[in-house]
Formats: structure tokens, C-alpha cells, sequence
């Protein structure tokens, strides 16, 4: 077998494997959730390259070092599964990076995590005020998974106690700093009511992202960036 013949045998036989390997092992390995399947990712890697194009190292002991990685792979992926204890030392276990918002600087310093690799994380959540995290958890693929405090989260229709009942819908009245004029005076409130109810809460119109009236006539209101819900 020439040369040439030899290492496209050998590359066609790497994908192969690497093919085999993925599929036994589940989506985790491409993902590279884990820590052993992150080293089992890279290793499985170098090997199948090895195994294309260098051919001073005899086929059949590719062979054996692949079977032998995938096995070990495989065998930490079950224990992992049905013994959790041992699944926290192979894998590892989530950290927490901020607790009721303040920042775990022991957890930070444990994890090798700076303030800066923090902040830029949170940058990527859309969350550039470290103020506004109530919770941060580094998970064990180095995602980081967020909580905001309350007052910070979008609303939506479950934050709102409106129980409209048959035939009725809440009314909104502002909407992005702006009175909604038609639906104001159609349902008999006014500018001086409306206006009342806002000085009660020390809010001006433009302070409100939107604001509604449930089916009790009670006013809900949800604010423009830094204010707290009402």
C-alpha cells in the first residue's frame, strides 16, 4: 500500500471513529459540558489526526489508544449519572459568583474568575450595572447563568394580578412615556385621575414604560430603566 492509499485509508477511518465516538457518548461531548469530556474531546482529537497522516506510528495502535479513551469516556459518564457524589468530583459542580448581590470573592478567587471575566460575562446577558444581579452562577461548561434582582426583571402578564373577568381586558393607558389618549377618555378616566394616581407613586409619564388598569380599576404601572415596579 503506497503511502498516499495509506493515509486517506487512515483519514477515512479517523472520521469514522471520531463519528462513533460522538454518537456513543451523546451531544455533551460537543458541547464539552463536563470537564473529562472536554479532555476527552481533545485528546479523541489528537489521536484521530495522529492516525490520518502519521504513518511511523503503526494503524493498530490508534486503534487501541481511541477504544481504550472512549471506553475510560464512557464508563466516568455512567458512574457520573447514577452515583452523584462521584459525578461532582468527575464533572464538577456549578459555582456561585454572586449570592442575594453581593459578590463571593472567596467562590471568584476558588474558580479563578476576575472581576473584569465577570463583568464581561454579564455584558453578554445584556446586564451592564453589576447592581442588578441578584444571583450569578458559573456553570460547569463556563456559561454563566443569571438572576436579576425584582426590580430589574422584565414584566410580564403573570407579574400583573389582572383577573379580567368575562367580556372584560385590562386598559392601557401609557405606553413608552406616552398617554393613550383614545383609550383614556373611552373608558371614562381622565388627565386629572390619571395624573392623581401617578403623584401618589412620585412618577412623572415619561418615568413609565407602560401602565394599565386592571378589571378593579386599580392602576398597575411598569417603569423605564432604573425605577422600581410599582
Amino acid at each position: 500500500m503506497s503511502e498516499a492509499v495509506e493515509i486517506i485509508f487512515r483519514t477515512f477511518t479517523s472520521f469514522i471513529l471520531l463519528w462513533v465516538f460522538v454518537h456513543l457518548l451523546g451531544k455533551q461531548t460537543i458541547a464539552q459540558s463536563t470537564y473529562h469530556l472536554y479532555i476527552a474531546s481533545i485528546t479523541m482529537g489528537t489521536i484521530a489526526g495522529n492516525l490520518a497522516f502519521n504513518i511511523k506510528i503503526k494503524f493498530l495502535y490508534f486503534i487501541i489508544a481511541i477504544i481504550i479513551m472512549g471506553t475510560v469516556v464512557f464508563m466516568l459518564n455512567l458512574l457520573a449519572v447514577r452515583n452523584p457524589r462521584f459525578g461532582k468530583w468527575i464533572a464538577g459542580e456549578p459555582a456561585t459568583l454572586i449570592q442575594k448581590g453581593i459578590i463571593l470573592e472567596e467562590s471568584m478567587e476558588r474558580m479563578g474568575y476576575s472581576l473584569d471575566s465577570l463583568n464581561q460575562a454579564l455584558r453578554g446577558k445584556d446586564i451592564f450595572n453589576i447592581e442588578e444581579v441578584e444571583c450569578a452562577i458559573l456553570e460547569i461548561n463556563g456559561s454563566l447563568s443569571v438572576l436579576k434582582k425584582e426590580q430589574y426583571q422584565n414584566t410580564t402578564k403573570q407579574d400583573l394580578p389582572l383577573l379580567p373577568s368575562a367580556g372584560t381586558v385590562p386598559i392601557e393607558l401609557v405606553y413608552d412615556g406616552k398617554i393613550l389618549y383614545d383609550n383614556l377618555y373611552k373608558h371614562s378616566y381622565d388627565d386629572e385621575w390619571l395624573m392623581t394616581e401617578l403623584t401618589k407613586r412620585n412618577l412623572d409619564v415619561f418615568d413609565i414604560s407602560y401602565a394599565v388598569v386592571g378589571t378593579k380599576g386599580n392602576l398597575y404601572i411598569d417603569l423605564i430603566k432604573d425605577h422600581s415596579r410599582e
